[in-house]
Order: structure tokens, then sequence, then C-alpha cells
């Protein structure tokens, strides 16, 4: 052969494409580098004790060194399985959730009514997107909407493509706007209730600045979603499940309005229920399953169609589900390895000699770090409030804006941060990879990020109390 015909062939040769790794293999390099770390910190301990309300807190000044158990060869391997036990309750209202939507979309009623939504709204069906955004901030801030939203996500997937938006509009409803709700909440009681508790303050104080930081941020958030999903809205097609060119036109039946009627009813008894009796995600995947029976009965369908349909979501959900597990893997080789107080610990020590204003910004700073390790609002604010509200006593910042550095820096996070385990599911489920995510929402984090710290800083200054 030639060396023209050897390069022609090579020319002719398809090329490797260089891709961004798949979200296992991203979680799990993440595992061996939270199993490498307990090699390179020193492994530590703050005691702790059960407070009065029942929780349990760190006592501040109580760290000290241990004799660590760094990991072994075999601890990213065995983390992924420890993560899928840690995780088993979330990763099992994903299968369910995902199998009874699965029961849903196979009626075909969701086409229907995105049909019906783009007549009735003709053309400016735009408007979907900040009053969904309004409602799921609404619920981030008062009864902490945030492993719920996958749910949503299976629900708003189909729907949005079928409408001309893209999977990220899909998955940033949702997690957007009780991601900017969650942070800047004025009432939730798994992060603001439990850090004023802790910091003996009355119970949802300092109401009427919270409400405004609210509105700023939700607000923000909602137009930087509104404009990008503007920007990419072209007509609107039929979801991946459809066959047809154009949406179904057909008129809703009274089959239809049955099944729609026990999908409404299932998300109001589930919103009923986590805000008036502190439900999770146990009740809710029971409502779940029933509402997937009555939807199945209201469609004609045979408990053998039924189940099958079941599946078909189940597979569809598959990976969603299980990268929960991956992401709890990471916390699990960082607890197991005793080095999650050591970081604390140096953190505290670093923003403790700093002028007020600045430590007031570094608590929040800090907050924001720990929430990538700690993805879990009530357990950091059991964590981390004890440690705070002293400093914040020792340099002059008062204690409601401790509780707002920890919300603000315990929440913008949740949606970036890979450790977070709902959040990479959510992605998983709209079909959105972790790193096209990171870089659209990269602007919008560094406006949440200014935004947080200007709120912090102004607190200081207004000396809120």
């Amino acid at each position: 052969m030639s060396h023209l015909e050897r390069a022609a062939e090579f020319e002719a040769a398809p090329r490797r494409q260089l891709g961004f790794p798949h979200i296992f293999v991203v979680l799990f390099t993440f595992i061996c580098v939270a199993a490498a770390m307990t090699y390179l910190i020193d492994a530590g301990s703050y005691e702790r004790v059960l407070s009065e309300q029942g929780k349990t807190v760190v006592i501040p000044g109580s760290y000290a060194a241990i004799d660590g158990q760094p990991a072994t060869l075999l601890t990213p391997f065995i983390a992924v399985f420890e993560g899928m036990k840690e995780g088993s309750s979330i990763i099992f209202f994903i299968f369910i959730s995902g199998g009874a939507f699965g029961v849903l979309k196979a009626t075909g009623v969701l086409q229907k009514l995105v049909a019906s939504i783009s007549r009735s709204l003709s053309g400016h069906d735009i408007i979907l997107i900040p009053l969904l955004m309004l409602l799921f901030a609404i619920g981030g801030a008062t009864f902490g909407l945030a492993e719920e939203t996958i749910a949503f996500i299976i629900i708003l997937a189909p729907m949005m493509r079928m409408l001309g938006y893209n999977s990220m509009v899909a998955a940033a409803v949702p997690l957007v706007g009780a991601g900017a709700g969650f942070s800047a909440a004025f009432m939730n009681p798994f992060t603001v209730g439990v850090a004023q508790d802790i910091a003996q303050l009355p119970m949802f104080s300092g109401m009427g600045l919270r409400v405004v930081y609210w509105l700023v941020f939700v607000g923000v958030s909602i137009a930087f979603v509104t404009y990008y999903a503007a920007r990419v809205k072209s007509p609107p097609v039929p979801g991946a499940a459809a066959s047809q060119d154009v949406l179904d036109e057909s008129p809703l039946s009274h089959s239809d309005r049955l099944i729609l009627s026990a999908f409404a009813g299932s998300i109001l008894l589930i919103a009923y229920g986590v805000i008036r009796h502190g439900w999770y995600i146990g009740e809710m995947s029971g409502v779940f399953l029933l509402m997937c029976m009555l939807v199945g009965a209201f469609a004609r369908m045979s408990p053998n169609e039924i189940a099958e349909q079941f599946v078909n979501g189940l597979k569809d959900i598959a990976m969603g589900a299980l990268v929960v597990g991956f992401a709890f893997g990471i916390l699990i080789v960082l607890k197991n390895g005793s080095i999650l107080d050591t970081i604390l610990y140096h953190l505290e020590q670093l923003i403790g000699g700093m002028p007020p204003v600045l430590t007031a910004v570094g608590m929040f700073l800090v907050q924001m770090l720990l929430n990538c390790l700690v993805p879990s609002g009530s357990g950091q604010a059991a964590l981390t409030m004890p440690l705070m509200v002293p400093l914040a006593d020792l340099v002059g910042v008062t204690r409601q804006t401790a509780v707002l550095a920890f919300q603000l820096g315990d929440g913008i996070t949740n949606i970036i941060t890979p450790t977070s385990g709902y959040f990479m599911a959510g992605l998983s489920v709209a079909g959105v990879s972790w790193s096209k995510w990171i870089k659209w929402i990269l602007p919008l984090f560094l406006i949440q990020l200014m935004l947080a710290a200007s709120m912090v800083t102004l607190a200081y200054y207004i000396s809120w109390s």
C-alpha cells in the first residue's frame, strides 16, 4: 500500500469523538477522589449531644484529632453499594413514581393535554414557565420542596418537549424554581426552622426581610430561565413516545378527564399531606402507586397492562434512580474516613479572624462549600449552627444574619453539586448531562452568588435581628 493510499484510508476512517464522561464515570471519579482525601486530611471529630428538641448537635470547641481509617483499595467499590443503601428511600421513590408516570404516559392523555394548553394559550405558552417556577419556588420556601421535584421532571420532560422546549427547560423549571425558593426561604421548617431553633431565635422571625429577599432571588431566577426558554422555543412537536407528526388535537374524552382528575387529585393530596402532616417520600410513593392503579382503571387497562406499563416506566427511570446511590457513595467515603469534621474545623478557624462583615460573608461561603459534603439542609444546620452561633456572637454578627448565611449557602449549591442525589437524578431523568447543565447555569449561579453575598452584607450593616 502506498503512502497516499494509507493517508486516504486514515482520512476515511471514523475518528473517535471526545465526549464528556458518563455520569456514573463522573461520580465514581469523585468517590475515588474522596477516598484519596482520607490519606491527605487528618481524621478528627467534634463531640455531639442530643438537644432538648431531640436533635443531635455539635459542641463548640470540642474538636479533637482521632485515629482515622483511611480508605482501602476496595473502599470506592463498596461505597457504591453502601450509597445505594443510604439513598434507598429516594431510589425506590424514583422507581415507584417513574413506574406510575409510565402508566400515565401510556394513556396518551398528556399529548392531548399539551395540545389543549397550546390551543388555549394561542402560542403564548411561554407564560407557563414563570407560573410553574413560581409554584415550585413557593413549595421550596414553605415546605422544603426538593426531592419531590424528580416526580415533576418526569411529568414535565415530555410535556415541555411537546410544547417546543428542550430538556434543559424541563429540568430547569422545577430544579431552579424550587432551588431559588429553598435558598431564600422565608418559612422552610427544614432550614430556617431548624437553624433558628438552634440559634434560639423565635421560629420564622425576621419574616419581612426574608420575603423581600425571596422575591428578589426568585424573580431573578425566573427571568433567567424564561429568557432562555423564549430563545430556544421551537414549533410544538410530539413527545418522544408519540408517533404522530402533529400534536393530538382530538378533544379530551370523559375517560381522559377522569385520568387527569386522578393525577391532579394525587398532586393536591401530596401537597396537603406534606404541608399539614409532614409526609415524606414514603407516603408520596403510596399516593403515586394508588394514582397509577386509578389511571389504569380509568383508561380501561387490564391489570397485566398496568403492570407492563409500570415496568416500562421503571426502565425509563432506572439510570436516574441509580445515580442517587453513586452520589451518596461520595458522602459514605468522607464520613467513614472521619474527615468531614476536620474540614469544618479548619473552615471555622479560617473565617474566625476576619473583620465582622467579612466573617458574615465568610459564613455564607463556608456553608456553601460544606453543602457539597452535607447536602441535607437540616443535617447541615445541626452540624454547623452550634459552631456558627457562638462565632457570630464573638465577632458581632447577629444570629439572624448567621441563619441567613446558612440557608443561602445551603441552598444555592443544591442544583450544582454532584453529591446532591435528587439533583443528579433529576438531570438524568430529563436527559441533561451534568457538564452541559453546569455550563448553562453558571451565569445564574454567579448572579445568585453576588445576590446572596449582598443580602448577607446588608443584613450585617442593618444589624438584622
